[in-house]
């Protein structure tokens, strides 16, 4: 059986990522077997601390297509599971200004448990994005003329 893994590139298009936290998730049933198809979407998702809790929103999991009257909503809240230590420093990081907590990737780890990793960045400018891309292209070109 091999395990999808569905990541998020739009987020480090987007942001600046500086930290990485493997969060569990709470899920439903017919959740776990949308995201074991492939089945998921990260567009305008984000993560929010709501008392003490994490919080991932606007993560699309579609409906399972063999599910019942019994299926899930494609898109709500869910909650991440990480330890009080881990959301006092997500909290510290988030005083900062600018700052935004972004899911980067959605996995199943060895024990075939659902994990969202999520990440700290800062948004980057324009000017940044255009950075990024050029640096992209240089790095394909030179492992092109080295083949």
């Amino acid at each position: 059986m091999a395990t999808k893994e569905m990541n998020n590139r739009s987020a480090y298009h987007e942001y600046f990522i500086e930290d990485k936290w493997t969060a569990g998730i709470v899920l439903l049933g017919t959740e776990v077997k949308s995201i074991r198809e492939g089945k998921v979407s990260f567009n305008d998702s984000f993560c929010l601390l709501h008392k003490n809790e994490l919080w991932v929103r606007g993560l699309y999991i579609a409906e399972y297509s063999l599910g019942t009257t019994n299926n899930h909503i494609a898109v709500h809240d869910r909650k991440l599971l990480l330890t009080k230590r881990e959301l006092k420093k997500i909290e510290n990081r988030m005083k900062d200004k600018g700052y935004t907590i972004v899911p980067l990737r959605v996995f199943f780890n060895d024990k075939h448990l659902a994990k969202v990793e999520i990440g700290i960045g800062r948004g980057k400018k324009l000017y940044d994005k255009r950075e990024t891309l050029k640096k992209k292209d240089t790095e394909r070109d030179i492992k092109r003329f080295l083949k």
